[in-house]
Formats: C-alpha cells, structure tokens, sequence
C-alpha cells in the first residue's frame, strides 16, 4: 500500500499466499480461477497411475537393463473406492475420467452440488466415512485456515491401512511430519504430491548439484513408495497460454466498473472467508 500498490494479479487460483486481512479495503484482488482443470485432473490421473504401477521404477530399471518385475506389482483400480476431497472444476472432471477406471467413486465437500452427484454417479459422504472406506485420496480443495492440515495423523488412523494418497491441491493440506510417520509404519501405503508445503524454497529450481536442506522434504523424498513431482500439473500448452490471456484481461479491467475474476472475502477478528 505505501508504495501504491492497488492490485495484485495472482497467476493462479489459489490465494492463500495473499495476507487477504491486510489487503482487505485496500488493494483489490484478481486471479485466474479455471485456467485449465482438465490439465490438473489428467496430470492427477497420471501420478495415481504411475505410483501404483511404478511405472517411473520400471522406466529406469529397463534403461538399465533390468527386466525384473521384482517389487512392481500394483492393484486394479476397477471396484476400488477412491473419495475425492473437494468437487470443483478440476474435481468433476477427474471423476468423469474415474468412471471410466470403473471405480467406485465417493466425495466431500462442505458444499455439495447434489445435481452433479447425480449427474455423474458419485454419493457424497461425510469427511469421516471418506476417510474409513476409501482406498485412495484425492485432495482436491482449497488451502483455507479450514483445510490447513486436514490430512494428520488423527485423521490418517481413521484411513485404510495402506491408503494411497494424492495431492495435487496444496501442501499444506498435509501436515507432512505426520505424514513421513504414516509412511514409515505403513499405515499411508503410497503417496504422490505434486505440492508441498514448503515448496517456495525448492520448486521450480535445479538444486540437482547441492544438499536439499530441508529434513522433511529429503526424507519424502527417500521413500519408494512417495512420488513428488515439482507442482507441474497445470503444465500444459493450453494452460499457460490461457494464464497469461486471463491475467492479462483481468489487469485490463482494472479501471472499468467491474473487475473481472476479482477474490471476494470477509474477515472477523480471526480469519478471513473468501465468499467467491
């Protein structure tokens, strides 16, 4: 504000690297809500596929000469349950690709769209029976002061002994210390994270020469059985060309009545609640 800034154009969808309390009646805010959820729902079709084939072992083991299928064995997705934590945009898309696996398909979301459970063939549960009866998990939702650390590891012990889990939503949607702790007892049997939570420091860089310093991190990193992948899900053609026409657009607004994709929000003493 003291160096005049009135608006802040967010590349993304997500806001929750924006202090919003801070901004609120002071510098308007503008993202890019759909630049292209399908990018995201075939990219997490992809990692559910990859780490339950190990199909990246298998790619480098054959480069090597090594045609053993010693340690590659998976499961058939058909007749298992996956719960899909959040049912926007990208969500339903990812379940219509789902059906096609045969899967049985379940949902959370703290606003349902009945009308599309209906459409698509998926129930909605509560979060609780989500995490009982589900094979795999896709994070989905926003980061909200809500949301933060909703995968725990009170909410892991209620999950299926060796539950897959994915996220391509935002890191911390995981408390990652207690995820490494499920990884290590087997009670989480496989992960793919396309996010982290302390990713600022590390993705979208080459660290391939230097230490990766940060505990957590490396340890995730040392598991077999945990795929990361430097949040690239939204990394298509088609999506970075629709960013920049979004963002361009929206700063073009700027000085017109009506603001397009603008971030509406209300805050209390405590938090603040995006309203869009």
């Amino acid at each position: 504000v003291k160096m005049g800034v009135q608006l802040i154009a967010l590349r993304c969808s997500g806001y929750n690297n924006i202090n919003i309390k801070y901004a609120k009646d002071k510098i308007k805010i503008v993202r890019v809500p759909a630049y292209s959820p399908s990018a995201i729902a075939e990219y997490t079709i992809a990692l559910l596929l990859t780490l339950n084939r190990k199909i990246n072992k298998a790619y480098i083991r054959t480069r090597e000469g090594n045609f053993s299928l010693e340690g590659l064995l998976g499961f058939n997705l058909e007749h298992k349950t996956i719960g899909i934590i959040g049912t926007g945009r990208i969500a339903k898309i990812l379940i219509r690709i789902l059906k096609g696996f045969n899967m049985n398909i379940i949902a959370y979301d703290k606003y349902p769209d009945n009308k599309v459970s209906q459409e698509l063939g998926f129930e909605y549960v509560s979060l609780d029976t989500l995490y009982r009866i589900s094979d795999i998990i896709s994070l989905n939702c926003p980061l909200t002061p809500e949301t933060k650390y909703m995968i725990n590891r009170s909410s892991m012990n209620l999950m299926k002994d060796g539950v897959t889990i994915i996220n391509t939503g935002r890191g911390a949607l995981i408390d990652s210390v207690d995820l490494v702790e499920a990884l290590k007892d087997h009670k989480v049997g496989a992960a793919a994270l396309d996010v982290y939570e302390e990713e600022s420091e590390y993705f979208f860089e080459d660290f391939s020469n230097d230490i990766v310093e940060d505990d957590i991190l490396a340890r995730l990193l040392s598991f077999n059985n945990v795929l990361i992948t430097s949040h690239q899900a939204f990394f298509t053609e088609e999506a970075v060309k629709e960013i920049a026409k979004v963002t361009l657009n929206n700063i073009a607004f700027f000085n017109k009545d009506e603001i397009q994709n603008e971030v509406f929000y209300t805050c209390d003493d405590n938090n603040c609640y995006i309203k869009d």
